[in-house]
């Protein structure tokens, strides 16, 4: 369990009248970017995980990184996309490593309603044909007539985002203590439990959605953006890493379970990704992957009191998404500026 203690003066004109202490319960991407706003407001923060480092037992780690509010519109309430069109700036700001090169969405001839389907539920995009597709992306041309380009959108590499939180808060700190008990944090004036989905014993309403992805090492497809084949039962999409390595998800399962992985969902995600195109065929099944993502049942996130701690949870599929706006939201409650932030659960059932 490591914890990270911040010890910072306030700054200057702080709506606090005194230094305040936040523990935070979960350093995944919710508690690490809440820790990261805090700090940056001068607040004193312990930040206590689980686990000793960033690794695959958690949500974080199999996330896919896409800053895409628009894509997301598609299937997600209009907050979704009001409050991540700021994710790609706050990234940039605090773990940098963004690539800002748009997301394409095609779907193959005998889905082309999908395409249309999906073009009239959001916005912020333009229509390509066969030539606009191939000067973006020369290893789908030929492949693709139609395809849909949101070119404000971005995407980071979760892992080394969230590392870099991380390194930057120890890097930033005076202190820093590794513990294995998280009742060897210090007394603090607020709580934050960021705990996601093994927060269930406080939030009776929170629940799983099962998601499996692949990591593919492909050294035959270069791809610059994240593109979304449809598909009427599971919309995929390919995230390049960088040097030939492209992440695959996902799948959307409602269960808690985390860790089994179906020979079905595999044959579903790697015939989606020959689809796209032949040669990730030949591709090497680098890693494979599978949680259970947080959601409430309106798939918005919450921050919520529950006897005297601030829940802060239910990303869904958003969590670098909207991790910037429910911290920023977090923050303006601990510090004093706003203590009814839009996500706030004033009346939780």
């Amino acid at each position: 369990m490591a914890t990270v203690r911040c010890i910072i003066s306030m700054p200057s004109g702080s709506h606090m009248a005194k230094q305040v202490i936040v523990n935070i319960i979960g350093a995944g991407v919710a508690g690490l970017s809440v820790a990261t706003e805090l700090r940056a407001r001068g607040v004193m923060v312990n930040v206590c995980d689980h686990s000793s480092g960033l690794g695959p037992d958690a949500c974080t780690w199999w996330a896919g990184g896409m800053l895409a509010p628009w894509c997301e519109r598609e299937s997600a309430e209009e907050p979704v996309a009001r409050h991540g069109e700021a994710a790609a700036d706050w990234w940039e700001r605090h773990a940098g490593g963004v690539t800002r090169a748009g997301s394409m969405v095609v779907a193959l001839p005998r889905d082309r309603g999908e395409l249309k389907r999906f073009a009239r539920r959001t916005a912020n995009f333009e229509e390509l044909d066969a030539d606009a597709i191939e000067s973006l992306e020369p290893d789908l041309g030929g492949r693709f007539t139609q395809a849909l380009y949101f070119g404000t959108e971005a995407h980071l590499t979760p892992r080394d985002a969230t590392a870099t939180l991380l390194q930057r808060l120890n890097a930033e700190v005076e202190t820093v203590r590794f513990e294995t008990d998280v009742t060897a944090l210090p007394e603090a004036d607020v709580t934050i439990d960021c705990r996601g989905l093994a927060a269930r014993n406080r939030l009776s309403d929170l629940r799983g959605v099962k998601g499996e992805m692949l990591m593919l090492q492909c050294d035959d497809v270069t791809l610059s953006r994240p593109i979304r084949l449809l598909h009427p039962r599971i919309p995929l999409y390919i995230v390049p890493r960088g040097d030939g390595l492209f992440m695959v998800g996902a799948t959307m399962i409602e269960s808690n379970e985390r860790k089994r992985v179906s020979a079905r969902s595999m044959l579903e995600l790697l015939g989606a990704a020959y689809a796209l195109h032949p040669a990730f065929g030949e591709a090497e099944v680098v890693e494979i992957g599978v949680d259970a993502r947080p959601a409430f049942p309106d798939n918005l996130p919450r921050l919520r009191w529950v006897d005297g701690t601030l829940c802060v949870n239910g990303l869904f599929r958003h969590g670098f998404l909207l991790a910037p706006a429910v911290a920023r939201m977090a923050a303006d409650v601990v510090t004093g500026i706003n203590q009814t932030p839009e996500f706030l659960d004033a009346h939780p059932a």
